[in-house]
């Protein structure tokens, strides 16, 4: 799980929450489900089992993999259509090709992000490059939806490549976990990712027996979702491990510590942190759509039926 990383965390600056900060309690600890998406890759479905009112603004996150393909195995999804939210396609290890009707697109490889503002609607496809469907290999990453306002779910489509390179790295005062930024803020320090709802997102990995309390907005809610390892979440150590979701209650602080015994495979704790300001809006969500009223979702077929919602670009 190499995502992005450095030699030496302690050149990076350091985040803490403050001492007075108020430490989040967890609330509930969920484990993902396994299932297939697509054409057949296998997913946890990461926030399933969690009310809505403790996601707002995400909606869903599925985490694609982690999986060995022999070669020709790589799978993907065919041409389908979104409207009204955000998708955000992570990966960790192998590569991914995006391709939507809006003119949007591009290949991403470990520790790159695709955001998509699906908006008004646009059909897309993300499928694996043809170099890895001959050779097979390694593959992992997340999919994350976030939620529009209703101000914002007819706005126009737009596309954001991420590389790697550009997430914000920070670490912890003792150096034990590495923190990248992928979007929002971390105590002022900002990601690449542009976001109409405000949001945080962050993959952290904690070295083993590592310890980070982090400050975190009032106003966001918080989830932290374990990739891989095994761990505890809160001050009163609540266990964690992975393919769990840990919802936080209210508070400044989020606190993440790793057993100090993990497995070969998995040497360090991966965790995804969440964190968004509530919509509180309606929602009306079925398959591809995200909308706030049924006659809105009842639109959005008619416009997908009717070809307004854009064609498939020519090969």
């Amino acid at each position: 799980m190499p995502a992005v990383t450095v030699e030496n965390p302690l050149t990076l600056p350091r985040v803490a929450a403050p001492a007075e900060a108020v430490a989040r309690p967890v609330l509930a600890v969920t484990t993902a489900p396994s299932g297939f998406e697509g054409e057949g890759f296998p997913v946890r479905r990461a926030f399933a089992g969690i009310r809505y009112e403790h996601l707002d603004p995400f909606i869903m996150m599925d985490q694609m993999g982690e999986v060995e393909y022999a070669p020709g195995e790589p799978k993907g999804t065919p041409w389908h259509p979104h409207r009204g939210f955000e998708t955000v396609t992570y990966l960790i290890d192998g590569s991914f090709i995006h391709q939507d009707s809006n003119g949007g697109g591009g290949n991403i490889h470990g520790g790159d992000t695709q955001w998509m503002t699906a908006g008004s609607g646009l059909l897309h496809i993300e499928a694996p490059p043809e170099s890895l469907v001959m050779s097979g290999g390694l593959f992992h990453g997340l999919q994350l939806w976030v939620n529009l306002p209703a101000s914002d779910k007819m706005m126009n489509p737009r596309y954001q490549d991420i590389r790697g390179g550009q997430v914000q790295l920070l670490t912890s005062p003792d150096g034990g976990a590495l923190l990248r930024v992928i979007a929002g803020e971390l105590d002022g320090h900002e990601g690449p990712g542009i976001t109409h709802t405000p949001i945080t997102m962050i993959h952290a990995t904690l070295r083993p027996g590592a310890e980070v309390t982090l400050p975190w907005r009032e106003d966001f809610n918080g989830l932290a979702y374990v990739l891989a390892g095994r761990g505890s979440v809160g001050t009163d150590r609540r266990p964690v491990r992975t393919g769990q979701t840990a919802v936080f209650g209210a508070g400044g602080a989020i606190t993440v510590r790793a057993d100090e015994t993990q497995d070969a495979h998995t040497p360090d704790l991966e965790v995804v942190l969440l964190g968004g300001r509530p919509i509180r809006e309606p929602m009306a969500h079925y398959g591809p759509f995200v909308m706030n009223s049924h006659a809105e979702l009842k639109q959005a077929f008619e416009d997908f039926q009717a070809g307004r919602l854009g064609t498939i670009p020519a090969a």
